[in-house]
Formats: C-alpha cells, sequence, structure tokens
C-alpha cells in the first residue's frame, strides 16, 4: 500500500441546518410556531456527509453465502407433533425412516403424536471448508403444535443445484411455548413450531472457488446509484492505480487485478475494502400503509406549499323511539319501534396552515407537519397529495 496515494478523501462541508428554512406558520399563534422550531431543532441537527468503508457498501464477487434445504423429521416430542390422519407426508416419512432401520411396519396403523414434519434451511458461508458447522432453523410443516424437546434427525441439505452440502442433526431449541387446559383455554408465546440448532449442520461438500486466480473482481454496490459508484472506483484508483477500476453500471464497479497483485486477489481487496467514500442515495420515501410507517431521506425536497389539516368529527347517533297505537286505534294496530338518527359534523375552529417555502427540506416538511398535529395516517396522505401537487422533488415507494 502506497501512502502517498492515499490522498483522495477531503472531508465535506457542513450543510446548513436543516430547520433554518422553515417557513411562517399562518393561523397557529407564536406557541405553535416556537414548539415546531424548537422540535425542528432538537430532532433534525445539522451533520455533516459521512464516508462509509468500501466493504460496507458493495458486496464483492463470488464471496457471498449460499442458502442450502432439507426435509427431516423431528421425534420426540410430548403429543405436539402432526396428526398422522391429518398428513399423509409425515406418516409415509416415518414409514421409510423405520423400514431403512430394519423395521417392518407393513399392515400396521400408526397413531403416533411425537413425530412432526419439518423444513431445515441453513445458509452456507463463504469459503467454509468440510467439516466446520454452521446454523440451522427449523420450521413445522403439518400440524404440530410445539417443536418443544424434539430432536432432529439426520438430515442432508442441499443446494439449488441438487447436491448435499451438510448433513443437520441435534435436539431443537424452541424460544416459544404452548400450553393448554382442559376446558379448551389456552396461552402461547412466541412461535413453538420454529426452532434452531446452533451448530447442528456438519459441511460434507466445499464450494470450489478460486479467489487468488481471477484475474478481475466485480463490486456490487447494495444500493445502485451513479454518484456512489463513481466515488468508489475514484477512492480505488487514488490507492491502488489509475485505471485499474471502472464503472459499468450504477450498480457495478469492476477492478482489474494490478499486476502488484497477480495471484493474491486477498492482498488486493484487504487494500481496497476499508477505503473511504461518500455515498449518495436518490430522494425517496417509502410508505407501508399496512403499519402507517413512513422513511424519508434526507435528500427529499419540496417546493413552496401550504398544508391545511382540518379536524372534521361526524357524529351519528341512533335514538330509536317507540310508537304505541292511540287508545281508538283500529283494531291489528301494534307498537313498533321507529328509528331515529341525529347526525352532526363538528370541524375544529382555526384549522391550521403551514407554509414551506422553495427549498425545504425533510426536516422542515416533518416539523411543519407535526405542528399541526398531523399524526403518521394523515401524513401518508398529505405526502401523497403534495407530490400529486408536483411540489414533492422525491419518489414515494409504497408497500
Amino acid at each position: 500500500m502506497h501512502p502517498e496515494l492515499n490522498h483522495g478523501y477531503l472531508p465535506p462541508a457542513p450543510r446548513r441546518p436543516l430547520w433554518a428554512a422553515l417557513a411562517e406558520r399562518i393561523g397557529g399563534g407564536v406557541g405553535i410556531m416556537a414548539a415546531a422550531t424548537l422540535a425542528i431543532a432538537t430532532l433534525m441537527v445539522a451533520t455533516p456527509a459521512r464516508a462509509e468503508r468500501i466493504k460496507d457498501v458493495v458486496s464483492f464477487e463470488g464471496v457471498r453465502e449460499n442458502m442450502l434445504m432439507g426435509y427431516g423429521l423431528v421425534v420426540g416430542l410430548n403429543g405436539t407433533g402432526d396428526k398422522l390422519q391429518n398428513n399423509a407426508f409425515t406418516e409415509q416419512s416415518m414409514i421409510g425412516f423405520l423400514e431403512r432401520q430394519g423395521v417392518n411396519t407393513r399392515g400396521l396403523q400408526l397413531k403416533s403424536k411425537n413425530v412432526a414434519a419439518v423444513t431445515v434451511t441453513a445458509k452456507l458461508p463463504p469459503f467454509a471448508r468440510a467439516g466446520a458447522t454452521i446454523d440451522v432453523n427449523i420450521g413445522a410443516m403439518g400440524d404440530a403444535k410445539s417443536l418443544l424437546g424434539g430432536t432432529l434427525l439426520a438430515t442432508s441439505l442441499q443446494g439449488p443445484d441438487g447436491n448435499v452440502y451438510a448433513v443437520a442433526q441435534g435436539p431443537i431449541t424452541v424460544g416459544g411455548f404452548a400450553a393448554a387446559g382442559e376446558s379448551g383455554t389456552n396461552i402461547t408465546k412466541g412461535v413453538p413450531t420454529n426452532g434452531f440448532i446452533a451448530n447442528g449442520a456438519i459441511v460434507e461438500r466445499e464450494i470450489d472457488f478460486r479467489l487468488n486466480d481471477m484475474a478481475n473482481i466485480r463490486l456490487a454496490l447494495r444500493n445502485p446509484d451513479i454518484t456512489t459508484a463513481s466515488n468508489v472506483s475514484r477512492a480505488i484508483n487514488e490507492q491502488v492505480g489509475a485505471g485499474v477500476a471502472k464503472v459499468d453500471d450504477p450498480g457495478t464497479v469492476t477492478v482489474t487485478v494490478p499486476t502488484a497483485y497477480q495471484g493474491d486477489m486477498v492482498a488486493l481487496l484487504a487494500d481496497i475494502e476499508t477505503l473511504p467514500v461518500e455515498t449518495d442515495q436518490p430522494a425517496r420515501i417509502v410508505v407501508d400503509e399496512a403499519t402507517g410507517t413512513i422513511v424519508m431521506g434526507e435528500n427529499v425536497r419540496i417546493s413552496t406549499v401550504a398544508v391545511a389539516q382540518g379536524n372534521l368529527i361526524v357524529k351519528v347517533e341512533e335514538t330509536p323511539q317507540v310508537s304505541q297505537p292511540n287508545p281508538f286505534a283500529p283494531e291489528g294496530a301494534e307498537t313498533v319501534v321507529v328509528p331515529r338518527s341525529d347526525v352532526t359534523v363538528d370541524e375544529e375552529a382555526g384549522n391550521k396552515v403551514a407554509i414551506l417555502q422553495e427549498g425545504a427540506t425533510l426536516g422542515d416538511l416533518v416539523g411543519g407537519l407535526n405542528a399541526l398535529g398531523v399524526g403518521p395516517r394523515d401524513l401518508i396522505t398529505i405526502l401523497q397529495t403534495i407530490k400529486a401537487a408536483g411540489a414533492l422533488q422525491a419518489d414515494i415507494e409504497t408497500r
């Protein structure tokens, strides 16, 4: 590594405070403006752009985990396993296991409640060698009530290519529990049909990947962005040598192995993975309407816009009345219940209006809406309305 080449990064100048562009509130009074300004000044503190390490913003080609999956049986359950009459696959698996052990089950009707069919999943780390151990997760497939106290029988774990890469076995650790009384009352904590085995699988097959034989390596950005990719390429070229790294697309930077690092890709990655780079991101707002969650990036900007939020309360009260026939009413007249509905509309007086000027930031927007007493659900509607008006300079992604 050449220290004289490590001069590409300069700390960015501090930005102006995010709350500095907060404009005048109309109709809210001095108290509202003071409270909003205090809230924004407290929560939205100005911070300079921060440099991240390259290893934290990219993944290296070939250096990744691989998914493994298998199907097995859990035994030793205390009557909380699958009902064999309802789960044919559990019964067939149990019969197959017993026959492989030399037990003849033909003509027998199995009624065990201590066995459950499960899926077994694991992640094979990069460069895992034969004999290493990995964690496995267990999930019930049938109608088992709990896997507590169960033991997983030897289960082969296969990769997408169909090859067996590990074998799992052992007692299962379950974080939840379930209890029920004879009257039908029950209590459940967590998910007792899910569990795990720490170091429960042994790696039997290695993935053939020779890192040092590669002539070049691609870096995949976890959050593709043109500016970030350019900064990564520039930092590598300034550290290792001009022309070593080039940007293929917003999500990929290709690094060619220099002559000094031929046959030693590990040393090259060690030299570049800790280099600081300034990351960037597009202005985006992510909305999860199911939970009312809103996540906004710091680059969100809005044009001059006025926002009013009124509390409209509609009350519908039912006061049914009993109508009885008069003393001299014709024969056959009956007492009936007559519905009476009272509908009232109440709108809070002195609706508040917030005005945000051109270039207002995320802090200004959220602070202004909070000053109006806007909750997460209303905020989602307001953001979508501002976007429809063309005043929100960001993309809204709804999940």
